[in-house]
């Protein structure tokens, strides 16, 4: 890090808020910052007080680096405040629109919603669980997840979600660092048309762990199953006589809301622990101001209650707003690839959450599938889980945003738990491919190894200077593991994001990804992110994959495994062409060893290139667990088109 690389040039468009979006949003006043930087604490106060306490804090910050205590004294219930709150002015709204794969749809209004969170709250307690107890949720995206959750928060129970994909050995890792024993599942569910059979993966995976005494089953997919007489029980068996009356515990904003797993680049998952009252005040916050949301809008975030951004950006931030949220089980081209463009032209979507990965693979089926259906109910669209490159961006918001849609490219972490930079889309300016500026409130910067901020258009660390509401607290058991990995590196009081960036010559943020996936070539250094950029900036190339292979000589060189757009013929011409295109634009040390083409690369369900497995493709290694892939057998494909071209 440190070195000078290209930085964005002035000449990149820039899109100015639509005035007529402008004059109506939410924020449409600058000032908004000026007045949080002055007075940070007293700006989430002012949020705070827009949720419902039973008892109102004392104080609103405790800041003892590396620890922080928001709203100390205050005392919240998660759950009410995103179902009972809607209910004088929204009963009778729709707060939950879901999709399955096939076809079938599930409508809650708020009232609705609330009857069944309260049904499964007293099935928790029945079990056994009271305050404090985890239970773990191993569910795909359908509406008993969030129901689920919910239920937990009422009664002050953490829940630890465990993403659905996820192999039976991972939940027990989860479920046994969690101490949890109960589990909450289903029989199975569809991906493409075919099922998977999580009981199956739950019964091989707790025999390890030992410490389940019950297992809640959602019959949803109707696969046969194996059912532990005294341990399983059927979700619907359990809730048929159930009250729908549960009085929500008073939690103190202090409190576990949720345990939430992420993976390091080494060493066991970490459990990230999120406090209630901080968390519940930031994503209130944030998905009233980056999504600008109305009272007759209807919000779609694809993403998966198995990672952070389905907690705080389908559950916790939209209801708490009181929205109408569209969920969906599936994949985005079952049964073709205008999927998700029929699910917005029926059910008349006006705000799109997205990935950077489902995009760009959007971008590589072509713009066809979108022209198919009527997506003009969309008037706001946004990007959230790595960087998003400026072709990509472009796409996106003359594709999907038909040109009037402002894009929020938004930067966060599971560990901040609340979206830290992105533009507001009645006030800033957006940049293709720049998350923009950080959130009111928020003190963000680019530090070189010494912490000292970087120049501008110089590559750095990105660094949090200040306390936040939802910041993680602690990891799970670990305390040593949670300073040392976000909090070591400088003075114990600057966050780590373990991201790089740079800032423009305007200030504006540029993420270039992951630290730790850095090629070393002849003593160069280059992201994996910020090379795929710029591979995915060429007009033939719909998503790229770049990664070290070890080499005596130079240390590593660059495999870079590609897939064209819709109508690109692989040729040996357009591998030389990407070749020059690489060393034109970062560097002749950037010009790939290898080029790969392939019809898809090695992703996870919720869309994200897994570098780890085409890293050990590339090295001739063992590439482990699979199971998280959308199609493991692209794996071998891989293999033997690296090893055929090698040999070559």
């Amino acid at each position: 890090m440190g070195e000078r690389s290209d930085q964005p040039k002035k000449e990149v468009k820039e899109f100015e808020p639509p005035e007529d979006f402008a004059a109506n949003a939410t924020v449409n006043d600058p000032d908004i910052y000026r007045r949080a930087e002055e007075d940070p604490e007293g700006f989430w106060e002012e949020n705070a007080k827009e949720l419902k306490w039973y008892r109102e804090w004392d104080r609103v910050l405790k800041w003892e680096p590396p620890h922080s205590e928001w709203f100390i004294g205050g005392k919240i219930n998660a759950c009410y405040n995103c179902l009972d709150t809607n209910l004088e002015k929204r009963a009778d709204k729709t707060a939950l629109i879901w999709e399955a794969e096939n076809g079938e749809i599930r409508k809650y209004t708020y009232k609705e919603l609330l009857d069944e969170v309260c049904r499964f709250a007293n099935v928790l307690k029945d079990s056994g669980i009271k305050k404090g107890d985890i239970v773990t949720i191993y569910l795909p995206m359908i509406p008993e997840v969030i129901i689920a959750m919910l239920a937990c928060a009422r009664i002050g129970a953490p829940h630890s979600v465990v993403f659905a994909a996820f192999s039976g050995d991972s939940l027990a890792t989860r479920i046994g660092n969690a101490n949890s024993r109960v589990l909450v599942t289903c029989d199975g569910y569809s991906r493409r048309g075919k099922v998977v059979e999580q009981k199956n993966k739950v019964d091989d995976g707790i025999k390890s762990c030992g410490i389940i005494e019950k297992v809640i089953v959602v019959r949803h997919h109707g696969n046969d199953i194996s059912m532990k007489e005294g341990r399983d029980v059927w979700w619907h068996e359990v809730m048929k006589d159930s009250d729908i009356s549960c009085e929500p515990e008073i939690m103190d904003s202090e409190d576990m809301l949720f345990l939430m797993y992420t993976s390091g680049t080494t060493g066991k998952p970490k459990g990230i622990v999120h406090a209630t009252g901080g968390y519940m005040v930031a994503t209130y916050t944030t998905t009233k101001f980056v999504f600008d949301l109305n009272e007759d809008d209807i919000y779609w975030c694809t993403a998966d209650c198995g990672w952070i951004t389905g907690h705080s950006y389908i559950v916790y931030g939209p209801l708490a707003n009181g929205a109408t949220l569209v969920t969906y089980e599936g994949a985005p081209d079952y049964p073709d690839k205008d999927r998700y463009w029929d699910i917005i032209e029926r059910h008349k979507v006006t705000i799109l959450y997205t990935a950077p990965t489902a995009i760009r693979t959007f971008m590589k089926w072509g713009s066809s599938w979108p022209e198919m259906h009527d997506i003009s109910t969309l008037r706001l669209i946004g990007s959230v889980g790595e960087p998003i490159n400026p072709g990509a961006w472009l796409w996106y918001h003359e594709n999907i945003g038909l040109g009037k849609c402002p894009v929020v490219d938004t930067w966060w972490q599971t560990e901040t738990g609340m979206i830290m930079i992105s533009p507001l889309p009645g006030v800033t300016t957006t940049k293709p491919g720049s998350a923009t500026m950080p959130m009111p409130g928020i003190k963000a910067a680019v530090l070189d190894e010494k912490g000292n901020e970087t120049a501008p258009g110089e590559d750095g660390y990105l660094a949090i200077l200040n306390p936040w509401p939802s910041m993680v607290r602690t990891v799970f058991g670990n305390e040593e593991r949670f300073i040392e990995t976000y909090w070591s590196k400088w003075d114990y009081k600057t966050y780590f994001a373990g991201d790089g960036a740079k800032r423009d010559d305007d200030g504006y943020f540029w993420i270039i990804g992951r630290v730790d996936d850095v090629i070393k070539v002849s003593g160069h250094r280059i992201g994996s992110a910020e090379f795929e950029s710029i591979m995915v900036s060429h007009p033939s190339v719909a998503e790229a994959g770049v990664v070290g292979k070890e080499d005596e000589l130079k240390g590593e060189v660059i495999y870079c495994y590609v897939t064209l757009r819709s109508g690109t013929e692989e040729s040996d011409d357009l591998k030389r062409e990407l070749r020059s295109y690489a060393e034109k634009n970062i560097g002749p040390f950037a010009r790939p060893k290898l080029i790969i083409f392939s019809d898809d690369l090695p992703k996870t369900r919720s869309g994200k290139i897994m570098r780890r497995v085409l890293k050990s493709i590339a090295n001739n290694k063992d590439p482990g667990d699979l199971t998280t892939l959308q199609d493991p057998d692209v794996v071998e494909v891989l293999k033997e088109r690296t090893r055929t071209l090698e040999s070559a």
